[in-house]
């Protein structure tokens, strides 16, 4: 899932970025309005993670803008946890608005519940044959055995379940599981899978379609 996080204060947008990795979530950071917009006109995001105080570019236009675009889920932040704020913020076009300070596990499910909302609907657990992926509970299994995936190889292995059959070109899985800081000749979707095709383990269900991606078969 893609998260475009605008936070102006560098620490506590630090702190929420490398948190929601940790939740395997890909994020990108912008610390004002003018280059959150311009993010946004180059990626599709699922969520937008917006503080409401911004510079530059105040938050509640960012969200207007952003509103007009009518893709990816706004969740509102704001240091005011008024009414009449949470309102406004509403009224602006944000599906989800959260004071600050807030519990992170609170904004983390509040993402991932946007996050489901802005991405075609599935099954919150998927299966193929012997493996079964919790997304909501973010725990894997195959023949009943706890697979220990990093956020990385979860994601993929998320992407892949999600596509049922469908190659899923390693372009993709760079643009939805890893952030923007990510270099696009990069070995590093190729690395990933092959450490999780060992983790899976015998018989193979990650397979290689040639100039295409991989898909699960």
């Amino acid at each position: 899932m893609k998260v475009l996080l605008v936070e102006d204060e560098e620490p506590l947008a630090g702190y929420i970025a490398a948190g929601l990795r940790k939740h395997g979530f890909a994020v990108d950071l912008a610390l004002d309005g003018r280059t959150a917009l311009d993010k946004y006109a180059l990626t599709p995001y699922d969520v937008v993670v917006l503080d409401r105080d911004l510079p530059v570019v105040h938050g509640d236009a960012v969200c207007r803008r952003l509103t007009e675009d009518g893709t990816a889920r706004i969740l509102m932040l704001t240091a005011s946890g008024t009414v009449e704020d949470r309102v406004r913020g509403l009224d602006l076009g944000a599906d989800d608005y959260l004071g600050k300070p807030f519990a992170f596990t609170e904004l983390v499910a509040r993402v991932r519940a946007l996050a489901r909302r802005a991405a075609p609907a599935r099954p919150p657990v998927l299966r193929h044959g012997d493996l079964v992926l919790d997304s909501a509970r973010r725990t894997a299994e195959r023949s009943g055995r706890l697979l220990h995936l990093t956020p990385k190889e979860f994601g993929v292995l998320e992407r892949l379940l999600a596509a049922a059959g469908d190659v899923v070109s390693a372009e993709t899985l760079l643009d939805k599981v890893w952030d923007e800081h990510a270099d696009p000749f990069t070995n590093a979707v190729r690395i990933t899978v092959g450490t999780l095709r060992r983790k899976l383990g015998d018989p193979p269900v990650i397979h290689t379609v040639t100039g295409a991606g991989y898909r699960i078969a």
